[in-house]
Order: C-alpha cells, then structure tokens, then sequence
C-alpha cells in the first residue's frame, strides 16, 4: 500500500461541453498547474483521478494565456500522459492519501456534484483526518458530501467558490447547472469572498481549504499542505 502521508489525490473533470451550449469546457490548467507545483516541492506525491476515469482536457481558455508554472505543467509529456489515464474515482482507495484536491474548471458542476464516489472518497479522507481542497469551481464537488452522521461537509463551515457575480462577468449564469456560492449556503456553509470579483481568497477551517477564483490556486495548496502538516503533528 502507498505511503498516504505523502501523497494526495487531485480530481479533475471528465466534462468537455458546457452543458448544451456545443462550447468546449474542462480542466482550468493553471488551478491544476498551480497547486501542483506547490504540493510538489513540499515533497508530495500526486495522483491524478476525475470521476469516470480516463483522458481529461485542458478549457481552450485557460490554455490561451499561460505563465511559466502552467506551460511547463502543460507541456510535461509525464503528465500530460498521467491526464490521459486518470484514475477512476470508483477504483481509488482512499486509504492511501494524506488529502484531496478538486481542481476547477467549470466542466466540475456537470460531474463533481452527483458523483457518488467522489463523495465516499470525500468523506473518508476527511473522516481519517485527511484534508478536503477545492478551488474555484471545484468545491461543486462538495455540495452533496454527508459526513457519517447525516451532515454535510460544509454545514457551518467557512467555504469559498466562484461567487455568483464572477459567473454573470463571464456570462455563464445561465449555463450553469446551479450557482455554487448559493449552494453551498443551501449546504449550510457560511460563504465568504474577496471584496471584489478575481482577487484571491483562500479560506481555511480545520482540514477544509477552498478556494474562489483561479487567482487562489497556489494559496489553496499551501493551506492544505498547512493543514496536513498540522493534522501529522498532532
């Protein structure tokens, strides 16, 4: 069995539309290339997985401006291989993580939400003292996690998203299946943001980090890398 103090899950999405719309969708690639590098030179291992296994894809937006941390992450023939061979959401065994991540992109609020592995593999990180990450759209994958005794994950916890004003600056509003900070609110969480729309903001209670915008991809890594520190010192 793997070392699960040193390794932690990223989840990715298999959606490539936008619901209805014909336009392409997926990974956000600096919100995975970001906290990549941070977990990575903290000297964890990553594994990748998403929610049916297999390729996962890049949105053609995020992949138009890339700065030097994403297009070494992009062009890595390593793990654009491993992107192509995600784990299975079903198949992994969270026993062998210190944590999980969910990377955003806005193909998450398709396949995060409803995915009952996802959910079991939430739940059992957290459970066994593990950390829960998400980043912007990728807490979507949060929404319908219940803890053992019946409560969501993010019933009264602090929590960050993609705000429902960032998602009417992009236009899709209407596009998306549910607007997530009002969900997570629906769940229970107190919602915070920045004061104004793309600035980052990580927010960080106990073992639960999130994320609102890809502005706060590398801050949401290093807390949860804070918050499995943490949790191994007792």
């Amino acid at each position: 069995m793997a070392d699960s103090s040193n390794r932690i899950l990223f989840v990715l999405t298999n959606t490539t539309e936008l619901g209805d719309t014909g336009r392409p969708t997926g990974v956000f690639l600096a919100e995975a290339a970001h906290p990549y590098q941070v977990v990575t030179e903290a000297g964890f291992v990553v594994d990748f997985a998403s929610p049916a296994g297999g390729p996962v894809q890049f949105d053609p937006i995020s992949t138009e401006k890339m700065d030097e941390v994403a297009r070494r992450f992009h062009d890595d023939p390593a793990i654009r291989e491993r992107l192509a061979h995600t784990l299975a959401a079903g198949s992994v065994n969270p026993d062998d993580y210190a944590g999980i991540f969910f990377v955003g992109g806005h193909g998450t609020m398709w396949d995060f939400p409803d995915s009952e592995a996802l959910q079991r593999l939430t739940a059992r990180i957290y459970e066994s003292g593990g950390a829960v990450g998400a980043v912007c759209h990728g807490p979507s994958a949060l929404v319908n996690v219940r803890l053992s005794d019946g409560r969501y994950l993010v019933a009264d916890r602090d929590v960050a998203g993609f705000t429902t004003e960032e998602e009417q600056a992009v236009r899709l509003d209407a596009v998306v299946p549910f607007l997530l900070d009002e969900r997570l609110q629906e769940r229970g969480g107190r919602h915070t943001r920045s004061s104004e729309p793309f600035v980052a903001h990580v927010v960080r209670d106990g073992r639960l980090i999130t994320g609102q915008n890809p502005p706060s991809s590398a801050d949401a890594a290093r807390a949860l890398v804070a918050a499995i520190r943490q949790a191994e010192s007792g």
